[in-house]
């Protein structure tokens, strides 16, 4: 088997890969209340999750594979037994649009709101991942795309109907915060036009959120990891000293963040994508899954070990949860 690509070498080869492309069922938010959540077997409702992330969704017409399997992940995903309520996506829907033309990025999100649309039955609720940023590596090429009123992270929220780059809800008992993952890099970076990091309006919003909320368990949701592990293994990032992880891969803001959940003892799980590797965490009380991706290793197979997945969490009115990895 060949190597699978790299997260590096995929953030250089990513604006190639669309060149010379083609230029040319919208899955709408949802208020659904769950009022008939199934119960376990001791009594506890449950709220059944299915966890997908990291489609990089390439459209049939330009390579079969990729519709194709995600079409088989649907269709996995819509005949599980208990059923699925809902699905949350945590981002990096299309294949990319960091380095890409107005013409290609509509082109992605048209082809993918058409497949949901046709064969997504389940209310999905979206994060916005880096890849679904358009333009901001783009610019480079076109420095005039910047006026666009849609330049950056307002062409995600348009074509996923999303109420803004941040926001939150309530479903079944749970209260649900989807958090904006993305900001432009204080020193500029080799490989990437982005880190994880929570700018300071948006941290206050988190803040007022959890303070607001008292009576019900918190599950956020991030693209970037606020806090993982499986990190440390994707690249050398070993030197004879130390560990080196780029905050590009997991959110620099990750301590403002833990001593934030300290002071909010009903944050019980964050949920997020971008790694391609699924692994939980348990940490002060809070766990954190990380879990794989649809796409595996861009379409070609396993990512560091990592099959093609996505992975079901069934949540409890008491806060608790279990979950599952499953290869589709």
């Amino acid at each position: 088997m060949n190597k699978p690509i790299s997260r590096r070498d995929f953030l250089k080869v990513s604006g190639v890969l669309t060149a010379g492309l083609p230029l040319f069922h919208q899955s709408s938010l949802t208020s659904a209340g769950f009022t008939n959540l199934t119960k376990d077997n001791k009594g506890k409702k449950r709220l059944r999750v299915a966890h997908i992330t990291d489609i990089h969704y390439i459209p049939g017409d330009i390579w079969d594979v990729p519709q194709e399997r995600f079409l088989k992940a649907l269709a996995d995903i819509h005949h599980l037994k208990p059923k699925v309520n809902v699905i949350f996506n945590t981002g990096d829907t299309i294949f990319d649009s960091l380095d890409s033309d107005m013409d290609w990025t509509q082109y992605q999100w048209d082809a993918f709101n058409q497949i949901m649309a046709a064969k997504c039955s389940l209310p999905v609720y979206h994060c916005i991942g880096n890849h679904d940023v358009w333009g901001w590596a783009y610019q480079n090429t076109d420095p005039t795309i910047v006026n666009d009123p849609l330049f950056g992270k307002a062409m995600a929220v348009q074509k996923l109907s999303l109420p803004g780059r941040y926001y939150s809800f309530d479903l079944g008992g749970w209260h649900f915060i989807m958090l904006d993952s993305m900001q432009p890099p204080e020193v500029e970076e080799p490989f990437t036009c982005y880190i994880g990091k929570l700018d300071e309006e948006q941290f206050e919003w988190l803040t007022q959120e959890l303070n607001a909320i008292q009576d019900k368990p918190i599950c956020i949701l991030s693209h970037i990891p606020l806090l993982c592990a499986c990190e440390y293994y994707d690249g050398d990032n070993e030197t004879p000293d130390y560990w080196k992880v780029p905050a590009a891969w997991m959110h620099i803001d990750s301590r403002r963040t833990r001593n934030l959940f300290l002071e909010h003892p009903n944050v019980k799980l964050c949920l997020s994508g971008h790694a391609h590797q699924q692994e939980e965490l348990s940490y002060l009380k809070v766990k954190y899954l990380n879990d794989g991706a649809i796409c595996g290793a861009w379409w070609e197979g396993a990512y560091l070990d990592f099959p093609p997945g996505y992975v079901i969490i069934d949540l409890y009115d008491d806060g608790s949860c279990t979950s599952e990895f499953v290869v589709y």
